[in-house]
């Protein structure tokens, strides 16, 4: 059996959850076996996660586990999935992902990948994995087994698909620790897609030389329905906040399609953004670096470029 652990924010399930599901059920139908998802906390809809895949979702709740500490969450999922036999345990690529896939497979005795875009078929009983290396220059293969396996899902690799019909939705009881941390307070960003689930994103760089001219890359993603970005000077700057900032040492994205204007595109900003599937970039110096990682490049003054392109997106969408 595949068991997908479930991201969910208010109750809501994430997109990249969905993914995962999805994906998982692709899996599944190769080596002919189910798929179950889990939740560590109540859902809403629980059972409309059938429809990408699950044949089973667990719900486990219990006051050790209200707020996310690694260690008590690992015990949690490692003992549903060694109850239920679970040979592959798919996480999605996040900073929960990421802390819990490490000692997931140690618990369970699995290999681990972290990463992963793709699936790339079997070989003999050997899951068949890629994902991007070298800042996204690469794609290396992975085989990990299909009898014991831990991997994390990029947000974006794979397209949700409503494959079936509701599932039906079990507690399970769980015990864990009282947890080494305590959650004080936690603040998240409301209105906005997160970054890692951003299938548009909009950003800029210090090519918009104050915080006050950002209102122009904010009317573009508006028209696009993107969420936006900045370099990692723009927010050591506060020009924006840090939860904005994308490469290297903020936040790694993969969107379907990235804007990048008045960026100069240093290798670390690259490293963060270079699985994104298409990359436009708009920058008055042609010999900014970032036009070699292009798939759309624009030469031209951003505060000129930016507002006519906004214009344009938008008659396009009042006639269409």
């Amino acid at each position: 059996m595949i068991l997908v652990v479930i991201e969910h924010a208010d109750k809501t399930v994430k997109k990249v959850s969905l993914e995962a599901l999805t994906l998982a059920k692709d899996i599944a139908g190769k080596l002919g076996t189910g798929v179950s998802a889990l939740s560590i906390g109540a859902i809403d809809g629980a059972g409309q996660l059938g429809k990408y895949g699950a044949d089973t979702c667990f719900v486990v709740e219990h006051e050790n586990l209200s707020s996310f500490d690694s260690t008590n969450y690992t015990s949690a999922i490692a003992q549903v999935a060694k109850a239920k036999d679970a040979s592959i345990i798919i996480l999605s690529h996040t900073s929960t992902g990421k802390s819990l896939a490490g000692r997931l497979a140690v618990q369970t005795d699995a290999g681990v990948l972290t990463g992963v875009n793709q699936f790339a078929g079997l070989e003999g009983e050997q899951l068949v994995l890629k994902k991007p290396v070298f800042a996204g220059k690469g794609i290396a293969t992975y085989q990990l087994p299909a009898t014991k396996a831990v991997f994390t899902l990029m947000g974006n690799a794979v397209q949700p698909k409503e494959l079936g019909s509701e599932c039906p939705v079990e507690s399970f009881a769980v015990e864990v620790a009282t947890p080494q941390t305590k959650v004080l307070k936690i603040d998240r960003v409301k209105g906005k897609v997160p970054l890692p689930e951003a299938e548009i994103v909009v950003s800029a760089g210090r090519g918009m030389k104050g915080p006050e001219n950002w209102g122009i890359i904010e009317e573009l993603a508006d028209e696009l329905g993107a969420t936006t970005a900045c370099s990692r000077p723009v927010a050591d700057m506060d020009w924006r906040p840090h939860n904005e900032h994308v490469g290297q040492t903020g936040i790694a994205i993969s969107p379907n399609l990235y804007i990048a204007a008045g960026i100069s595109g240093a290798i670390q900003h690259l490293a963060g953004v270079n699985s994104s599937k298409n990359i436009v970039v708009i920058n008055k110096d042609p010999e900014a670096p970032f036009f070699k990682a292009a798939d759309y490049g624009v030469v031209g003054d951003l505060f000129e470029v930016v507002p006519r392109l906004t214009e344009a997106i938008r008659k396009y969408k009042s006639s269409h």
